[in-house]
């Protein structure tokens, strides 16, 4: 197939000048070209030996009709004139070498991400449409009303429509734009031509109002900034009058259709009270099981409809309602998927298919609105299979049912975990936005608990403490915000997640010395101090050690982060646990100190006038918090050890780089951390000091794995309640146990065996490496 290229030049009356120029395309039906701001030039050579060719093409294509070949270009309007700019691209090519390009005065960054290369397929999706406007590809018969006079045929249609709706919009969840996916539907975008087709049109309106419900969540909750095309509208008809009866116009046409299968279904007898009830369609053996399809589809769309609308409810009152609701749209779906059977159109595979029965639905143009709906050109996309539409949606009402489960505790340490909990799952945009929403309303936790109560619970204050007027004070103002914004920030995805905490540790430092200064000029010294029963003092003290016990908790999550986005090599494990370690021991510590600090509190409050030994023991006791922690300190630690040994002693995990030095690639890890002094005097130097003196032999005498293992078997007990931190004290188990024997094996054999390969997988741990020891 030979094809030709030529170029036009755009021109508009009203500047008299050249705005931009296009590429357009010959005849052949099989090559679509992009308009482009910038033009991205070739070679001298290359653009030659193209002209050749298109030449040549022009040529015979020519001979062979026996006349010039007949461009097909956009008309003229009254506001533009088409010029040919060839001699300007000709001119162009001539006088660039590779990688350069053509730009004007005001080229930007912002230009060049937007920028496309032609003929790419990845990036160039092509202007060159079948239909330039929506009018147009109505009046060729794009989307007919009624679809078909076979009422067979109009309701398979109409199912396909349906499905590839529900492909368009898991694709637009998954972050495309909603101009390319799902109002590339011409019925949704001309939705007053449907009136005469009720089922077509309440399945169109009910579709409209849920992208708007989802467009305002994720507008409102922000989440939104990681995938910037999903809040755009580009003008589309997004509201339209009459959407908020919807679902009284969808229930209408489900009862119908509910009508329509009973009388299938109905003895002769029956029958006859229902004569007067057309059938859905003429074919009586269909019947049965378009009406089935039919109704599992509504079914879906309106329940789906209710979650979105109850989990919008404040303070969390509709989230019951929702999992009830929840529970009937996967029910729905299970019957969506069982229908496929029926409605296969032919034995082929339909894995790729965007519709159940394999058929291309009828009504969709995807390059419709690609000239005029974005401010940048438009991506050249694949919306997903129906199959896999169905199980993106399956998971999402899975991620929304476990955070309508969440029972709302007010605790920040329990609701923390949740989340960390909840991201596990990698939940989609569209639920993550909700659950930020459900956490942070109107300044307030869950809409109903003020910030500042929050960090009195979370500081382990007295209850009383919440209503105090330094609250009031502007440093506790701005830590009442940090909180909100880590709230918001954990519920972004974990790449976005990890670069947001590590430009707050710095607030959080901030804000801590702030405070310090603040409680210092209040009260002076605090180690000189000696007014206790001052309750500001209290609030302060309390708060200081929960902000730095917080600072910590952030970078220990900053850090976890880089193994669940693989940031960090093999020959990188070291250092990283090395810091791990050090972060972990000032969070255990701060931990510690805080719980002291509510144990006296509350010893006081009680008046005992002496310690009775069994309070005595309470003391010395190590809370179970602390222990966990520091089962996650010895894990580290010896993780640290073991590395560096290898490193030293058997030479392996070393990869020199000649980009990057062992130092440099600190600096890039924990930048962020050294920024915000943390942890404390943490540096290279301090690095390689703790590690070069490790030795396999020092090792064994002091194993650290086996004291993570015996610490995780004591303070099960202490769990028993919480199926998380079970589950978490096996897995830190498991961990302990394997990489004490791995331990054990290389310093018997690591030394005489060369042929002795150990490598660090995370079969057991998300972050927790274990050691394998192979021979090769």
């Amino acid at each position: 197939m030979v094809c030709w290229l030529r170029g036009f030049l755009f021109l508009s009356q009203s500047q008299a000048k050249a705005e931009k120029s296009i590429i357009n395309q010959s005849q052949s039906p099989h090559y679509s070209c992009s308009t482009a701001e910038q033009i991205f030039a070739n070679s001298e050579k290359r653009s030659e030996n193209s002209k050749q060719m298109a030449d040549r093409a022009v040529s015979e294509e020519a001979s062979m009709a026996g006349h010039a070949p007949k461009l097909t270009s956009i008309p003229a309007s009254d506001n533009t004139v088409w010029a040919d700019a060839s001699p300007l691209l000709e001119a162009a090519c001539r006088g660039l070498r590779d990688g350069e390009l053509i730009h004007g005065d005001n080229f930007n960054l912002f230009a060049a991400m937007s920028a496309l290369e032609i003929m790419d397929p990845k990036m160039d999706s092509g202007i060159v449409c079948r239909y330039y406007s929506i009018d147009e590809a109505i009046e060729n018969g794009a989307a007919p009303i009624p679809i078909s006079l076979d009422s067979t045929i109009d309701v398979q249609c109409t199912i396909d429509i349906m499905d590839h709706l529900l492909a368009c919009e898991a694709a637009w969840h998954k972050g495309h734009s909603l101009a390319q996916t799902v109002f590339s539907c011409i019925y949704l975008l001309r939705l007053d031509r449907t009136t005469s087709h009720a089922l077509l049109h309440s399945y169109c309106r009910v579709i409209r109002a849920t992208c708007k419900a989802v467009v305002s969540v994720v507008s409102d909750a922000r989440t939104h900034e990681e995938e910037d095309l999903f809040t755009m509208t580009y003008g589309l008809p997004l509201n339209g009058d009459g959407d908020e009866k919807c679902l009284s116009m969808l229930t209408a046409v489900e009862e119908t259709i509910s009508r329509q299968l009973r009388a299938c279904k109905a003895t002769s007898s029956k029958r006859r009270v229902s004569e007067d009830l057309e059938p859905l369609q003429s074919n009586t053996n269909l019947e049965d099981g378009l009406c089935k399809a039919l109704l599992c589809r509504l079914r879906f769309r309106k329940h789906f409809f209710h979650v979105l609308t109850c989990m919008k409810r404040p303070q969390g009152r509709g989230l019951e309602l929702a999992r009830k609701h929840i529970a009937s749209c996967i029910l729905e779906l299970e019957s969506i998927l069982k229908s496929a059977e029926f409605l296969r159109f032919c034995s082929d595979d339909i894995e790729d298919k965007t519709t159940a029965s394999g058929r291309e639905p009828i009504g969709f143009d995807a390059t419709l609105n690609s000239r005029l709906s974005a401010p940048t050109p438009p991506r050249a996309i694949k919306i997903l299979s129906w199959k896999k539409a169905v199980e993106y949606f399956v998971k999402l009402l899975h991620d929304l049912d476990a955070m309508c489960s969440y029972s709302l505790n007010p605790h920040l340490e329990s609701l923390l975990c949740f989340v960390v909990q909840f991201q596990k799952s990698q939940p989609d945009l569209v639920a993550r936005a909700h659950l930020q929403l459900l956490l942070v309303q109107d300044g307030k936790l869950y809409g109903r608990d003020p910030i500042f109560a929050v960090i009195t619970k979370a500081a382990a204050l007295p209850e009383a403490t919440k209503n105090h007027d330094i609250q009031k004070n502007e440093y506790i103002v701005q830590l009442g915000q940090l909180v909100v914004n880590l709230l918001k920030i954990l519920c972004t995805n974990a790449a976005w997640q990890r670069r947001k905490l590590g430009k707050i540790l710095q607030d959080w430092r901030v804000i801590y010395v702030q405070l310090e200064l603040a409680f210092r000029n209040e009260f002076g010294d605090v180690s000189s101090s000696s007014n206790e029963e001052n309750i500001c003092m209290k609030i302060f003290q309390h708060i200081l050690i929960w902000v730095e016990e917080q600072t910590y908790w952030i970078a220990c999550r900053f850090l976890i982060l880089g193994f669940e986005l693989d940031l960090y090599s093999a020959s990188e494990y070291c250092m990283v646990y090395w810091c791990l370690y050090a972060v972990l021991i000032k969070l255990a510590e701060k931990t510690h100190l805080k719980m002291a600090f509510s144990y006296d509190t509350a010893k006081r409050k009680g008046k005992k006038k002496r310690d009775s030994p069994k309070d005595l023991a309470r003391e010395s006791r190590i809370p179970p918090a602390v222990l966990f922690l520091q089962c996650y300190i010895c894990l580290a630690e010896g993780l640290t050890m073991m590395l560096a040994a290898l490193r030293n002693e058997i030479m392996v995990l070393q990869s020199p780089s000649p980009f990057n030095t062992e130092q440099e690639k600190f600096v890039q890890h924990f930048e962020l951390l050294q920024r915000a002094c943390i942890p404390d005097h943490a540096s290279y130097p301090s690095f390689k000091e703790s590690t070069t003196q490790a030795r396999f032999s020092t090792l064994v005498m002091y194993n650290y794995f086996k004291d993570a293992q015996r610490i995780a078997k004591e303070v099960k007990s202490s769990f028993a309640a919480d199926p998380d931190r079970l589950a978490e004290l096996r897995r830190l188990e498991q961990v302990a146990e394997h990489n004490s024997v791995a331990l054990n094996l290389i310093c018997r054999l690591g030394a005489l065996d060369p042929s002795l390969k150990v490598s660090f997988e995370f079969s057991h741990h998300p972050f927790f490496a274990t050691a394998v020891v192979r021979r090769s």
